[in-house]
Parts: structure tokens; C-alpha cells; sequence
């Protein structure tokens, strides 16, 4: 049987794959089965990075390989610490747990503003607010947390315990933290699944002077958002805001399933021993790995970043067939008068890998894309929009 039939025969139906089977890629090319190449503008869904086999991430993880692949958390390891380290040093943050995914991470900040809040405030404070048109993972849990009402429908009952509010609307934040017994506030600052639509700079900075004054916590959801891709290390610091936990995942690894939640001098010893775990977290490939990342994005190239993305709006805006372009970064939507489906489709046959969330076509390239490479695949997108 082919690739595509023992996939079909044997893994389960989650996925609506596109009919496309990508055998290697160097960079921002891949190549199918039939040696045709594509300029990949999803970079597997914001993960990663820096394009696909990157020398360095690849020495990076060999070195670590050759010593050890895993062990448990019962014992130290020098990629976690100094992970650990490395993040607390460019976030200003003071402790890390690392998990596996983005909806681990997700479970971890949730778990971790219950008992401080059940701790210094009573027990009935274990609500958490999130975001309708928000995503923050498939656990059940998460999923609870995840403000779409078509990902709660098969899944009942759903983890109790949140509520969501209309994004950028501070009154009605308001009177939820005013009227219930609030442990936190969860957001994103793009919501991705939701559409690639960024919450204004206003709202979040209002959104935390009102946590402040209810004294409620504040998570942001940096899985898709994080490390790097919207212009700068964390989307939030684009707010000029301080959380008090931040989860990460997606980009961090480089190509390698980590989480990350990050818990800033408030919530640092709120975990003590045996309160949470995980078997693979801080994996020492995985570790080093994001060391190679990380060491990379600094202030120099995240101004790559925003460049590249100027262009991309500068591109996209009026475009035929764009109703509207969103986003940040390297974190775009693009509102299309046609279905986003047919676009990606077309872009697919042309040799452009794109992706969708709701209604838009998505753009999530290697942050490290060649310029010259980014310019031929946004002609081909607008191409296929206005065809």
C-alpha cells in the first residue's frame, strides 16, 4: 500500500489531511513524494522555527543524542537548567515547569493560579475567565478553557470552572471579576485558531489593570504566539505587561514536542513536591534543541521579523480578492472574498503550502524565510486570491 492508504487504513480520522506527502525539506522548501517542491508557509503549524533540517538545531540535538536521550525528573540535567535558566533570564520570570505540548503547558498555568487562589483567597475561587474566540488545547480541560462553543459539543461534560467574555470588551471583564469568585484571566494577544485577530494594546493593558484590582491572576497563552513569532520573544511584551504565568510550546522545540510554563516571583513555590509532573517534560533532546533556538532570537533578528512582516501587510493590503489582512509578525490572516479552502488549494498546486483558521487562510513561515523566498510565495498567494 501507499504512504497515504496505510495512513488512511491505520491512523485514526482526526485529521482532514491536504493531499500532500512530504518526504523532506531543507529550509522553507519541502518536497512531496513525486519531487515536487513547495515553499512552506505553515512551518508546521508555527513549530518550526527556523525552517525545516537547520544545521544548528540538528548539531544541537545530535550532541545531545550522543550523550543521553532521556532520563526521569528524579535526576538533574544540564539542557533543562539551563532552559530553564535561559528563559527566566529574557522573560524576567522566576521558575519553569516543562510538559510536552501546548495544552500541557495550558493545564499547568490553570492548575497553578487554582491553588494559589484556593490558597490565599478560599477554595470557591477556581473560576478561570478566557476569551470567546479563543484556543488553548483539545484535553478536556483545555478544551473547557477554549471559548468556541464547536469544539464543546461532542465532549460533554466538559471540566467546570470557566467562563469566557467577549474579547476587547472591558465592561463586561469587568463584571465578571466583579460579581464571581475569579482565580484568573487567560488569554491570548493573537488568537490564532480563532481567526489570527489581535486583541488591541488598549484591552490588554486595561485587562491587567483590572486583574490588578480584583486581584486576580493573569495567564497568556504564548503556544502559537511565542518565541519569536510576532516580532518580538513573547507576544505580550509587545503590550508592555507583566503576567504572572506565561505557557509556551509550538516554536520553542524547533521541531520537538516541549512545553513550557513559565511562573513569575508570585507563583514561583506554588508547586511543591508531587503537586505536578511529567514523564518526557524537559527531555534533554528537547532541551537542547530550544537552547538552539532560543540562543537565536535576539533583538536583531526579531527585527527580521517585523521587516518581513511589514512586507507582507504592505503585500496583502488591497489586494484582489483580500477582504482584510490580520495578524502580527509572522502570524497572518487573510480574510479572502473566495473560500479560504479553495485558496489553499490553488496555492498547493502552485507550489505554496498554506494553512486556515475559521474563514481565513493562515501564514506562519520560518521566521528565518529569505526575503526573495517570502516574495515568491506572497505573489502566488495573491494569485490564487484574486483568480
Amino acid at each position: 500500500m501507499t504512504v497515504k492508504e496505510l495512513d488512511q487504513n491505520y491512523v485514526a480520522n482526526t485529521y482532514k489531511r491536504f493531499p500532500v506527502e512530504i518526504v523532506k525539506g531543507k529550509g522553507s522548501f519541502v518536497y512531496d513524494e513525486n519531487g515536487k517542491e513547495y515553499i512552506d508557509m505553515g512551518s508546521g503549524i508555527a513549530v518550526n522555527t527556523f525552517g525545516l533540517s537547520d544545521e544548528t538545531w540538528i548539531r544541537a540535538v545530535e550532541s545531545q543524542l550522543e550523550k543521553f536521550q532521556h532520563t526521569s525528573n528524579l535526576y538533574y540535567t544540564e539542557p533543562c537548567a539551563l532552559l530553564a535558566k535561559t528563559l527566566c533570564e529574557k522573560t524576567g520570570m522566576k521558575k519553569v515547569f516543562f510538559s510536552n505540548s501546548g495544552a500541557e503547558a495550558n493545564e499547568c498555568a490553570i492548575k497553578a493560579a487554582r491553588k494559589y487562589a484556593s490558597e490565599t483567597k478560599g477554595s470557591e475561587y477556581f473560576t478561570i475567565v478566557t476569551l470567546k474566540n479563543s484556543f488553548h488545547g483539545r484535553t478536556l480541560t483545555t478544551l473547557s478553557a477554549t471559548g468556541q462553543d464547536r469544539f464543546h459539543e461532542l465532549f460533554q461534560p466538559l471540566t467546570p470552572g470557566f467562563v469566557h467574555v467577549s474579547a476587547n470588551d472591558e465592561n463586561e471583564l469587568e463584571e465578571v471579576l466583579k460579581t464571581q469568585k475569579i482565580a484568573a484571566v487567560m488569554i491570548e494577544c493573537v488568537q490564532g485558531e480563532g481567526g489570527v485577530m489581535p486583541l488591541s494594546e488598549k484591552y490588554v493593558k486595561n485587562l491587567f489593570s483590572l486583574a490588578k484590582k480584583y486581584g486576580v491572576l493573569t495567564i497568556v497563552d504564548e503556544v502559537q504566539t511565542g518565541n519569536g513569532r510576532t516580532g518580538k520573544l513573547y507576544s505580550y511584551m509587545n503590550c508592555g505587561v507583566s503576567p504572572d504565568s506565561v505557557s509556551t510550546a509550538k516554536g520553542l522545540g524547533g521541531g520537538l514536542p516541549l512545553g513550557a510554563t513559565m511562573l513569575s516571583e508570585k507563583l514561583e513555590n506554588v508547586f511543591g513536591y508531587g503537586d505536578h509532573g511529567s514523564t518526557f517534560g524537559a527531555n534533554p533532546v528537547c532541551c537542547a534543541g530550544a537552547l538552539s533556538v532560543l540562543s537565536r532570537l535576539d533583538e536583531p533578528f526579531l527585527k527580521t521579523v517585523r521587516e518581513k512582516s511589514e512586507f507582507l501587510f504592505e503585500t496583502f493590503s488591497n489586494a484582489g480578492g483580500i477582504k482584510s489582512v490580520s495578524g502580527m509578525g509572522l502570524m497572518i490572516g487573510l480574510e479572502t472574498e473566495k473560500p479560504a479552502s479553495d485558496v489553499v488549494s490553488e496555492c498547493i498546486q502552485n507550489g505554496v503550502l498554506c494553512l486556515t483558521a475559521k474563514n481565513k487562510v493562515r501564514l506562519l513561515p520560518a521566521l528565518n524565510i529569505p526575503t526573495d523566498v517570502l516574495a515568491k510565495a506572497a505573489e502566488i498567494i495573491k494569485r490564487a486570491c484574486a483568480d
